[in-house]
């Protein structure tokens, strides 16, 4: 299969919502491809930017979601809804990853609802080390030709996303289908996180002691603290390979 990209990126415009979660490995693989790239932190007040042709948007993840939408301490999410819808519209290249994943869903005509899991099926957020495998209908898409076997990443939701049906499903997880999928010829979105560091997980630790004792238990620190050195480095290649797939994807 061929994807026809018509808007191939030669800037990338990073949207941040919090300083925790910046753009991570994403940045240096861009930077490697000769795009420009500019961080826009809308939690900083600053403003969003209006795409042009040539301009690649990455929408990063955050604590908050699409229930948020009418909430006023987030102003400007849905201004970032009207963004995406624009990207879509204009078919700029566009990566979303966990928030920016189920905002992208969201502004196709998608949504979210709480993701349930354990012997009651209540909510239950996805948290920790764990792999994601193919869909075997996305043999054919371009950005699966170098992904065949089960990858190690990092999850870190409490959402399921509720893809249009003109979504196309590339991998799921064991909890959660909706893992990786594409919208229209270059919207992509990654539910989990491929971009981490070491140092990065590590400050999400410190920082979200409550998400994370809900989803694991009061030793939800140690868990994903031993998680991360096992599986933090010996997935790093494997990580960097799909998100540099993708950027070339999105630049050719």
């Amino acid at each position: 299969m061929v994807i026809n990209v018509t808007n191939f990126m030669t800037r990338l415009l990073v949207i941040q919502h919090l300083e925790r979660e910046g753009p991570g490995l994403f940045l240096g693989l861009a930077q490697e491809r000769g795009l420009e790239v500019k961080v826009i932190r809308v939690d900083l007040g600053e403003s969003l930017p209006s795409p042009e042709k040539g301009d690649g948007l990455l929408v990063l993840g955050g604590p908050m979601g699409v229930a948020d939408l009418a909430n006023s301490a987030f102003p400007w999410l849905q201004e970032e809804v009207n963004l995406i819808e624009h990207a879509l519209e204009n078919q700029n290249p566009f990566i979303g990853v966990c928030l920016g994943a189920q905002l992208l869903a969201h502004a196709a005509g998608g949504g979210v609802e709480p993701l349930l899991g354990g012997l009651s099926h209540n909510p239950l957020a996805e948290v920790g080390w764990a792999p994601i495998e193919p869909a075997v209908e996305a043999d054919i898409d371009p950005l699966i030709a170098n992904f065949r076997q089960p990858l190690d990443v990092l999850h870190w939701h409490g959402d399921r996303i509720l893809l249009p049906a003109k979504a196309k499903i590339l991998a799921s997880s064991h909890r959660c289908r909706e893992q990786l999928f594409r919208i229209g010829p270059c919207a992509y979105g990654l539910q989990f996180h491929l971009e981490v560091e070491d140092s990065d997980v590590f400050n999400w630790i410190r920082e979200d002691g409550e998400f994370i004792r809900a989803a694991l238990g009061d030793d939800a620190p140690s868990i994903l603290r031993e998680q991360q050195h096992k599986y933090g480095p010996i997935s790093r290649p494997r990580r960097l390979q799909l998100l540099d797939d993708l950027i070339s994807l999105l630049c050719r």
